[in-house]
C-alpha cells in the first residue's frame, strides 16, 4: 500500500509558484482557493490547468463553473496565500481584488492574471483536472512567490539578501505568541542569527542554527536587508514563528514592549520598534538600505 504521507512529501520536493484560483457561484458570490497545482498546457489554443480538490467547500462550484481566473502571487503575498488556503470567513473581504471583464475576481498585487473559459473537466482521483482556455491575461516582471516542501520562499529577495563580497549575517524575528524571542547579552538584547557561508542557502543555514539551539521556527518573509559599511557586514532578517517551550538562552519579550528595550545596536532597536508597530495590524513592510538610510516598501 502506498504511504500517502511519504508520497505527499515526495511531490512537495517539486518547486512551484503559488496561485489563487477564483470564480463565482450560482448566486454571484466570489469563491477561491490557493493552488500550486497550476500548469501551462498549450499555446494554440491557449490552455492552462488547475486541480481543485474534492475536499474544497467550493468544489461543486469549480466543477460546474463556465469561467474562472488564475492569479499568480507575487513575492511577499504569503498572507494572501494563507487566507485562500485556510481562512474560513469572507476571504475577499480581507484581500484586494478587482473583477475581470466577466466579473471574476483577480487578486490585487499578483504578478500575472489569466481569465479563462472552462475548456475541459477531467475526473482525476481526489481532484478534478480543470482546463481553461485563456481569453485575456496580464503580467509584469516582479518575482513570484515560491513554495517547496510545505514552506514559502522568495527567491528574488533571498538572492538580494546574500552579498558574497561581505560578511553575511542572517537572523530572525521569531514570534512566540504575543512575544518575540530575544537573546540577552551584557550590553542589551540581540536577535538569534547566524553568519552565512557560501555552502548553504540562507534559510537552510538559519534554520539549522536555530534548531541547534532548540528553536524550531517556521520562517516567513524577508523583513529587513541592509549593509553596515563600517564593518563590511550585510544583514538579512526574516520573520518567523514558533510554539512550545522557550529554548535556553532566549527570553520571550512582549511585543508591545520591544521599543522600550535596550539592544546591542541601533539598527536592531530601530527594526524592532518598526516591527512592534506593524505587528498590531500584521501589515509587515520590507526595509532595504543601510544602517543610516533606506526605503520601506509596502507589501503587495
Amino acid at each position: 500500500m502506498t504511504d500517502l504521507r511519504a508520497l505527499r512529501s515526495a511531490f512537495g520536493r517539486f518547486m512551484t509558484g503559488v496561485t489563487v484560483v477564483t470564480t463565482r457561484d450560482a448566486s454571484g458570490t466570489p469563491v477561491g482557493f490557493t493552488a500550486n497545482s497550476f500548469s501551462s498546457v498549450s499555446l494554440d489554443p491557449p490552455l492552462l490547468s488547475v486541480c481543485p480538490s474534492r475536499t474544497l467547500s467550493s468544489f461543486d462550484t469549480f466543477a460546474t463553473c463556465d469561467r474562472f481566473a488564475v492569479s499568480i502571487l507575487a513575492e511577499g503575498q504569503e498572507d494572501v496565500s494563507t487566507t485562500f488556503a485556510s481562512f474560513k470567513g469572507d476571504r475577499f473581504a480581507t484581500t484586494r481584488w478587482t473583477p475581470d471583464a466577466h466579473g471574476i475576481p483577480l487578486i490585487g498585487g499578483a504578478i500575472a492574471h489569466f481569465s479563462c473559459r472552462t475548456h475541459t473537466r477531467v475526473e482525476a482521483g481526489d481532484h478534478l483536472l480543470l482546463l481553461g482556455e485563456v481569453d485575456s491575461f496580464t503580467h509584469d516582471d516582479r518575482p513570484g512567490l515560491g513554495y517547496l516542501s510545505g514552506r514559502y520562499f522568495s527567491l528574488g529577495l533571498e538572492q538580494a539578501a546574500r552579498d558574497p563580497g561581505r560578511i553575511n549575517i542572517c537572523g530572525a524575528i521569531v514570534e512566540h505568541g504575543a512575544h518575540v524571542l530575544l537573546e540577552p547579552t551584557p550590553t542589551g538584547y540581540r536577535l538569534p542569527h547566524v553568519q552565512l557561508t557560501e555552502r548553504r542557502g540562507l534559510r537552510a543555514s538559519l534554520s539549522a542554527a536555530l534548531a541547534a539551539r532548540g528553536l524550531h521556527a517556521h520562517l516567513g518573509q524577508v523583513y529587513s536587508v541592509y549593509n553596515d559599511a563600517r564593518t563590511n557586514t550585510h544583514f538579512a532578517w526574516l520573520l518567523g514563528s514558533c510554539t512550545g517551550p522557550v529554548p535556553a538562552g532566549l527570553e520571550a519579550v512582549p511585543t508591545t514592549t520591544l521599543a522600550a528595550q535596550k539592544y546591542t545596536d541601533l539598527s536592531t532597536a530601530t527594526m524592532l520598534a518598526r516591527f512592534a508597530t506593524e505587528a498590531a495590524s500584521r501589515d509587515f513592510t520590507l526595509y532595504l538600505g543601510d544602517t543610516e538610510t533606506g526605503d520601506i516598501h509596502e507589501r503587495p
